[in-house]
């Protein structure tokens, strides 16, 4: 029975890719007298553009990332127990503040780092434009972390630890972690934040950038330029 149903499952995908392919094969080509791969892939480059000025400027303001669900940052799981046991000692003031500042670097450094995700939007060549334009709703942004992302975190990463000391929480961190460390029975932390944040806050963007891209392919109203409605109408055909 389980293998009638892994058979039916791979006959299924293999059928829908084909699918999928014909109806990329049967959108014009460059040159077409409708739309090319060319203005596809500048429709996209669009859409991540006006999520990157749209939302992810959102998370350049205070609380930015603090007060949006969506992105906050959160303690890692190693930190978890330091936070639990600071409150437990009445150190829940200091805790709050602790969470709360690695939040406000990542707002920090997204504000300085925006221009290297404008100009990684303008370096991508989207040779499969049209697979992307027919995918799933964050096609676009999941292609942009693909091609991007370990670049991006060798850029941005400075800038994460660059606010760390802006914003104090480097400081603020050092006392946290010396309060832990010095309770006794506690195994000692020295947990690297800059990579977590770095990390967390890249996430973030991306999530955002997914955000904007989701709201054009689904609402008519998002699709603010010519290009976005031209590009996009192909989508809603298929």
């Amino acid at each position: 029975m389980i293998r009638k149903f892994l058979v039916f499952a791979l006959v299924y995908n293999l059928t829908a890719c084909a699918e999928l392919q014909q109806v990329v094969n049967q959108l014009p080509q460059d040159g077409g007298s409708i739309i090319g791969n060319t203005e596809i892939a500048s429709g996209l480059r669009q859409a991540l553009d006006f999520g990157i000025n749209k939302q992810v400027t959102k998370l350049t303001q205070t609380d930015g990332f603090f007060k949006n669900e969506l992105v906050k940052i959160v303690l890692p799981q190693e930190l978890q127990k330091v936070d639990k046991t600071l409150r437990d000692i009445g150190l829940s003031k200091l805790a709050d503040e602790g969470l709360k500042v690695l939040n406000r670097a990542a707002e920090d450094a997204v504000k300085e780092a925006t221009p290297i995700f404008v100009d990684a939007v303008k370096g991508i060549t989207f040779a499969d434009a049209k697979n992307i334009l027919l995918g799933k709703n964050d096609a676009a942004t999941r292609y942009l972390s693909a091609k991007t992302r370990t670049a991006l975190y060798s850029k941005f990463n400075p800038v994460i630890k660059n606010s760390f000391s802006k914003v104090g929480a480097d400081q603020i961190w050092a006392n946290l972690i010396t309060k832990y460390n010095n309770i006794p029975f506690t195994n000692n932390v020295n947990p690297d934040l800059t990579d977590y944040v770095t990390g967390e806050a890249l996430d973030g963007v991306f999530t955002m950038i997914a955000a904007e891209e989701t709201e054009i392919r689904t609402k008519l109203s998002s699709r603010t330029t010519d290009l976005l409605k031209k590009v996009f109408a192909l989508q809603d055909k298929y």
